[in-house]
């Protein structure tokens, strides 16, 4: 016997679903037979989706500048990282390991 684990939805999933509950094409019912998806966790989408579909069209030039900030950190701990790597190995050669 597994144990059964729930089902995670990406982002564009739930966006997908949410816009065709909006156009209203189709009842809840039939979305969620579509979708293999509850009525209520379509209508709770839909209701993210429209509390929060103001934020599709704002622009925030700081948040660019901080992910340039903590792309450039990262970079430089891979490069640490990289060089600690290759000392161990040299290291490990001469002790014969």
């Amino acid at each position: 016997m597994t144990k059964q684990t729930r089902r995670k939805f990406t982002p564009e999933f739930k966006a997908k679903v949410a816009l065709e509950a909006i156009r209203e094409h189709y009842t809840l019912a039939e979305l969620a037979k579509k979708f293999e998806v509850s009525p209520i966790m379509i209508s709770r989408w839909k209701g993210e989706f429209m509390s929060n579909a103001s934020a599709a069209f704002v622009s925030k030039p700081e948040d660019l500048e901080s992910e340039k900030v903590d792309v450039e950190k990262l970079y430089a701990q891979i490069g640490q990282l990289k060089v600690e790597n290759d000392f161990l190995k040299k290291s490990c050669k001469k002790l014969g390991i």
